[in-house]
């Protein structure tokens, strides 16, 4: 699998240059992307309210890692996984100090990488990634964070390259590489996770390696693998049964970036198309059927980061 052509490119191509990703809290000011390849620890913030200007670094992770999987609260940030590995290595990162290092926590409960994560304000869960790939879902407890990760119900299929969002109940895990890219969403019910995930609507078109952000009622799911796409679907999750419903698109097409915004904005930031970026892309909710506008850059060019 490692080399199986995807289109111009290989899977062994994505995976060297994928971007560690960002977590963002909803209704936050304010979104950290960290890590990146290569094997970057640094951490940009960027504030809402000043998005034309460029990211200002903040203090860096344990270890420069890529292909993460991040969330959080509207106090700390939580990224996992990630190359060089595969690793298990959780970092926190606390919002009040941002200018600290990261302090390295309770790890998953195996060693991975191209994972992705959402959760609620007390736990977050992050499901997929290789080697494998894998169905497993790990759930993060905040108020437990030197623990090892729990194991919970997996993901319908194994996959790796996948994006998440989700509510305060639910998260929504969509495309990826199984391996052979699919259009697959998952939902997790918190409340019921030790069960399978259910598979949902699917996205509009197959695709890995894309980011994904949204609201209290939407997720946003943009770019991905193979070909490169600048494509945004929309899931609304009261109708989650539907195939998601292609918006205005990204400003230019990538794979391997990351996404973190508020409850009404998505910023796309990083990637790869056809070399590392610093773009960040900026998606209004309310006008989600024009093209993304391009906002501040980050403070480095780089692939596969993870947000919060």
């Amino acid at each position: 699998m490692a080399n199986e052509t995807k289109g111009v490119f290989t899977l062994q191509d994505v995976r060297d240059r994928e971007l560690a990703g960002t977590w963002v809290v909803q209704g936050w000011k304010a979104a950290w992307f960290s890590g990146g390849g290569p094997s970057f620890t640094t951490v940009d913030r960027i504030i809402f309210s000043s998005d034309t200007a460029t990211a200002v670094a903040k203090g860096p992770l344990s270890s420069g890692r890529y292909g993460r999987g991040g969330h959080g609260n509207t106090a700390d940030a939580w990224f996992g996984g990630g190359l060089p590995g595969p690793s298990s290595t959780v970092d926190r990162i606390i919002f009040s100090a941002d200018t600290a290092n990261a302090v390295a926590k309770g790890p998953l409960s195996l060693a991975r990488y191209y994972l992705a994560a959402h959760g609620n304000t007390t736990d977050s869960w992050c499901a997929g990634g290789a080697p494998g790939p894998v169905s497993t879902v790990d759930r993060i407890i905040f108020a437990s964070d030197s623990a090892t990760a729990v194991a919970k119900g997996p993901l319908s299929l194994t996959r790796l390259g996948v994006a998440a969002h989700g509510n305060t109940t639910d998260a929504w895990f969509g495309g990826g590489d199984v391996p052979g890219i699919v259009s697959r969403v998952d939902r997790v019910i918190f409340s019921s996770d030790t069960s399978t995930a259910v598979a949902k609507g699917p996205l509009s078109l197959t695709r890995s390696y894309l980011a994904a952000h949204g609201n209290t009622t939407d997720a946003w799911f943009g770019g991905g693998f193979p070909p490169v796409f600048a494509t945004v679907d929309r899931i609304i999750f009261a109708s989650d049964t539907a195939t998601a419903v292609q918006k205005g698109p990204l400003t230019l097409a990538r794979y391997i970036p990351t996404a973190g915004g508020s409850t009404t904005d998505a910023w796309f930031g990083g990637g790869y198309a056809p070399q590392p970026r610093s773009t960040v892309d900026r998606i209004i909710f309310a006008s989600d059927t024009a093209t993304a506008a391009v906002r501040g850059p980050l403070s480095l060019t780089r692939y596969s980061p993870t947000a919060n």
